[in-house]
């Protein structure tokens, strides 16, 4: 080896050795040590090859000013996956492990121009009219409700038994779900993302959409799915459906690992409990450093083109890595200086996360109403024994185990403003569990209602 080569080494387990070798980005090991991976990414220049799944390529960008590049020209880089080359050439087929978040749907996600305007102009607008006290109001009482479930035991799995639960919890009280849809919605995002029956997940939660649309055509109220379908864009039930499908899926599963990345830096670094908790900056060092989405922004050059001197071929995949980017050297003196929100974790540009303040808001309300709740709440296991689940697109702890002393639940009363009092509850339901039937209140949502009207 050269002595001057500065190239750093490939990972450990990376069967890429050479500059022709495309990236793994799924797999353990990459799970293990992301910045590893960036680091070695870096050396091809602002982009580089990867592979997302067997036989599924793409280019990554990872330097900050060649994301934003991208991120901010909407005419050069467009976001129709119907564009894809490798889907439209039978290259990469719907089965694919990565298909799911990828593969074109009639969302404000995947679409360009005029059309991408109006839906987006419609979600925006709808989620602007969430009000923060109404918000904390229900965070605080979901958060209550999840506590007490596991308080008196004195430990917990702060993943699968809060963070997972509490933002779909959130949403469906946001979204005006009744019990039986509400059931249905959680099981249909928890299967999809966990990949459990992901196909059967994902036609409940577009049948439970499909009824909730169908409910507030004809009983609209005060939330989040009544203000779309009110707005001036004049959205279609399919439309409608796909908008609320996009909203509850793409912003749970964030959501999720937003809260428990969270909590995992609280655990694992002891200067915020020194410094008096600092959840606000926790919150930001997460972001820079360990993004819930830490590679997504799905894109297609229009025609062939260069990306900060890197060719492009019409119609390839571009992902932006907004883990590399956020951690690459050309932010560290940013940061430094004091610039704490110059992140890309939320994206940035006309596609630009539209939900940041809510998200920020039930983050940091969730994280104090456990820490008060749970003064003494540690890690149960060394750090290093913590297992990140696999994927290319997510940064998720598979479990948080925790051990506090324990605490006799507390009850907490009035119902959510937009939720009435429910019949019985049921057995616990889970992405496991079969998914409840229109009409049944047998479900996590259901039994949440009963505990508010005790």
């Amino acid at each position: 080896m050269d002595a001057h080569d500065t190239t750093p080494a490939p990972p450990p387990g990376c069967p890429a050795h050479g500059l022709s070798g495309r990236v793994p980005l799924y797999g353990p090991e990459f799970a293990a040590d992301p910045q590893a991976y960036y680091a070695y990414l870096r050396h091809y220049g602002p982009t580089a090859p990867v592979e997302l799944a067997p036989g599924v390529e793409a280019t990554l960008v990872t330097d900050y000013a060649a994301a934003l590049q991208l991120l901010q020209d909407s005419g050069s880089f467009r976001k129709d996956a119907r564009r894809w080359r490798a889907f439209n050439e039978g290259k990469v087929g719907p089965d694919s492990p990565v298909a799911p978040l990828l593969a074109y749907r009639p969302n404000c996600m995947f679409a360009d121009g005029a059309d991408h305007l109006r839906l987006r102009q419609a979600v925006t607008d709808s989620m602007a009219r969430v009000d923060t006290r109404r918000l904390s109001r229900s965070t605080e009482q979901i958060s209550g409700y999840l506590i007490s479930q596991f308080s008196a035991r004195g430990s917990a799995d702060l993943l699968g038994d809060y963070a997972k639960q509490l933002p779909l919890f959130v949403f469906n009280e946001l979204f005006g779900c009744p019990a039986d849809i509400g059931d249905r919605v959680l099981f249909g995002i928890s299967g999809m993302f966990d990949g459990i029956n992901a196909d059967k997940a994902t036609e409940v939660l577009f049948q439970a959409v499909g009824e909730l649309v169908a409910l507030k055509r004809s009983r609209p109220g005060d939330d989040v799915t009544s203000w779309l379908m009110r707005h001036e864009a004049g959205l279609s039930d399919e439309e409608m459906v796909h908008q609320l499908a996009l909203l509850l899926g793409a912003g749970a599963e964030p959501l999720r690992n937003l809260i428990g990345n969270t909590l995992h830096r609280l655990l694992t670094h002891d200067r915020y409990a020194r410094e008096g908790g600092l959840i606000d900056e926790a919150l930001d060092d997460t972001l820079w450093e360990n993004p819930p989405m830490a590679n997504y922004a799905p894109h297609y050059p229009a025609a062939d083109t260069d990306l900060a001197g890197q060719p492009l071929q019409e119609g390839e995949l571009v992902l932006v890595s907004f883990a590399a980017a956020n951690t690459g050297p050309a932010l560290e003196a940013s940061r430094q200086a004091g610039s704490n929100r110059a992140h890309l974790a939320w994206s940035a540009g006309p596609h630009a996360c539209p939900s940041k303040e809510p998200a920020r808001h039930i983050t940091v309300t969730a994280i104090e109403n456990l820490l008060n709740e749970l003064p003494d709440v540690r890690l149960a296991v060394p750090e290093d024994s913590l297992t990140w689940r696999p994927g290319p697109f997510n940064r998720a702890l598979a479990t948080l185990p925790a051990t506090f002393t324990p605490v006799r639940p507390q009850r907490h009363s009035g119902p959510p403003a937009a939720q009435g009092p429910t019949g019985p509850a049921g057995p616990v339901g889970g992405p496991q569990a079969a998914a409840p039937r229109p009409g049944e209140r047998s479900g996590l949502w259901s039994q949440f209602l009963n505990w508010l009207t005790r």
